[in-house]
């Protein structure tokens, strides 16, 4: 039986200011927004992506809100793999998204760490082919 994660849910405070920032900065996918009661399904994928994707999820508890941009600790919790580093570093450059380092280079590939509009840290990243 083959198994894959399929959602990660990261709480935002705003439904459309992240639709957005995914789909305009980060070129993300809006694969589903469909509303459920006060709330909505709104499920965004980095292109190209099939099993993976993200639910935007709002935060409803003052506890909730508390840990937007919050989930990974200050730590990279995301990590967006690319196949043309370069091109989708400087397309998302020009998009304004806050990258909060110089691109590098180490032994398992090219990576650079940016945030989010929360906060939330996540790491570009091209992995080197054997």
């Amino acid at each position: 039986m083959n198994q894959y994660l399929s959602l990660v849910s990261l709480l935002v405070d705003d439904y459309d200011q992240a639709i957005a920032f995914y789909q305009g900065k980060l070129g993300f996918e809006l694969v589903e927004d469909s509303p459920q009661g006060d709330k909505r399904w709104v499920v965004v994928r980095p292109r190209g992506a099939r099993e993976s994707a993200i639910l935007l999820a709002r935060a409803s508890t003052e506890l909730q809100r508390a840990q937007i941009g919050q989930q990974g600790a200050g730590r990279v919790w995301l990590f967006l793999h690319t196949e043309d580093f370069y091109s989708d570093y400087q397309r998302m450059l020009q998009a304004g998204v806050e990258f909060l380092e110089p691109p590098r280079e180490e032994p398992y590939g090219t990576v650079v760490v940016f945030q989010d509009l929360y906060g939330n840290k996540w790491d570009l990243l091209q992995r080197r082919t054997a």
